[in-house]
């Protein structure tokens, strides 16, 4: 005779009052998140936008919590740490390109009717996204600007845009393991956009031609091409995406839609990274 599930909850001993102890739904503050979509239209697609773009926040906020972290350790000389974080970058980023897989099930019609109610509301706004940026070094001081009214939020990516970024860091190291960084790429305004440079490539290339000599450096390089790659990916999908459901239409931020975004796809984060590949 088959045991009910009844009786194997029984006989598992299974916790089933919670009147004096925390729960699942206590410990997640599930009654906050799942009471924090508020759709502003009729249409029935728009939770499904709303869903899809604050669980992409709360991956960028892990994403930022272990870029950070692996920036510190880099910084520390702590190799073995920054390599598990920056893993675990790439992984969220894989997360968050298979999430436009599921926004590309809205059809333009769906799109358009929620879409009066946004406002000028859109993700190019997101202050995460753009710390992400900024940590991985695409600085640009005009994306300060549509924080200026959130004092708090403005301090927030102000700080990393003033920060070495996570590469700035790389180069640092390098210098530090005895490979020799052009100067002006040790010490600068941080504030400012990467410029690539010869002797940064040929620094990398020494520990990239005798990877066993320079064992960890070789591998932080392949951990930052790792974390490009899927960063490039979830850009690309982003403009997919924006093109199936939008077309060529303008964003809800203004911008020119897929016109912007395909601009973005040209930004190179590491540009030596990628360079040394041809010259090896």
């Amino acid at each position: 005779m088959s045991t009910s599930t009844e009786q194997i909850v029984h006989d598992e001993k299974a916790q089933l009052d919670f009147s004096a102890s925390m729960s699942y739904t206590d410990y997640l503050s599930l009654d906050t998140i799942l009471n924090a979509q508020h759709p502003r239209s009729p249409a029935h697609d728009e939770l499904l936008f709303i869903v899809q773009h604050q669980t992409s926040e709360l991956w960028m906020k892990l994403m930022l919590h272990e870029l950070r972290a692996a920036i510190r350790c880099i910084a520390e000389d702590d190799l073995s740490s920054a390599f598990k974080m920056l893993a675990r970058v790439s992984r969220i980023m894989e997360q968050l390109v298979h999430a436009w897989d599921v926004l590309a099930t809205m059809t333009p019609p769906e799109y358009s009717a929620m879409r009066p109610y946004l406002g000028a509301s859109s993700g190019f706004q997101s202050w995460q996204y753009r710390c992400i940026e900024f940590a991985l070094g695409n600085k640009n001081a005009a994306m300060l600007k549509p924080h200026s009214h959130r004092p708090e939020l403005l301090a927030e990516v102000e700080a990393a845009w003033r920060a070495p970024s996570l590469y700035d860091e790389a180069l640092r190291l390098l210098a530090r393991r005895g490979l020799v960084v052009p100067a002006d790429h040790l010490e600068r305004d941080w504030s400012k956009p990467y410029e690539s440079s010869d002797g940064v490539e040929q620094a990398w290339l020494v520990a990239y031609r005798d990877p066993k000599k320079y064992w960890e450096l070789y591998q932080l390089g392949e951990e930052l091409t790792d974390l490009e790659d899927a960063f490039r990916l979830w850009r690309f999908r982003h403009v997919t995406t924006v093109e199936r459901v939008i077309g060529f239409k303008r964003g809800t931020g203004g911008t020119g839609g897929v016109s912007y975004l395909r601009k973005m796809l040209d930004v190179v984060l590491f540009p030596e990274i990628w360079k040394l590949r041809t010259d090896l």
